[in-house]
């Protein structure tokens, strides 16, 4: 790999993706709303260079295999490190911890499943409707993320935060449902 891959503008983003994780869990330690709104604005952040990272990637022509490799990784973290900082914290609990477990096992069963057909040789693009639960997932995430801390400004922050998480799980069933559908084949053909 090149010099010039390690340090293009998409991975860079990429990178930084990665290092707002603990950068967002470290907010979590500084007390009042100072550090709510802090996460929110370094989570904001990560999520915009989520979009710009493969977009500037594939119209400078700038793909990379290492980029291929950290980008769903980067998204993972952020959204997991996330969910465990908000069920720690206590603003995501009782039924909606469901939703989180729902949303953080469709990650890791999803990468799963890609590891695999990626060893047989087979991709599996991402969908329009997954494109969508990334967003509604995000959203929720930054609705739970500033919390309390957003009431003056939007009186539902809360409720609209565990909403959006329930209607991502929700995104989440149904495509995960489609990725081992697309991949279940492969599977049974990898057994026979």
């Amino acid at each position: 790999m090149s010099r010039v891959s390690l340090v293009s503008l998409p991975n860079l983003l990429t990178y930084a993706r990665i290092v707002a994780v603990p950068a967002v869990v470290a907010c979590f330690y500084i007390p009042g709303d100072a550090g709510r709104i802090a996460a929110l604005v370094i989570f904001v952040a990560a999520a915009i260079t989520d979009f710009f990272d493969g977009y500037l990637a594939r119209a400078w022509q700038q793909q990379s295999a290492l980029g291929r490799m950290l980008d769903p990784i980067a998204d993972k973290l952020l959204v997991a490190a996330c969910l465990l900082v908000l069920v720690g914290d206590g603003t995501i609990g009782g039924w909606s911890l469901w939703a989180a477990l729902i949303i953080l096992s469709r990650e890791i069963l999803v990468s799963g499943l890609r590891e695999f057909l990626g060893g047989v040789a087979v991709s599996v693009p991402v969908s329009r409707l997954a494109k969508w639960k990334t967003t509604v997932q995000m959203v929720a995430l930054a609705f739970l993320l500033i919390g309390p801390a957003g009431e003056p400004l939007f009186a539902y922050t809360m409720e609209v935060g565990l909403t959006l998480l329930w209607l991502a799980a929700i995104l989440t069933l149904y495509t995960g449902y489609d990725y081992f559908r697309a991949g279940f084949r492969h599977l049974l053909a990898e057994d026979s």
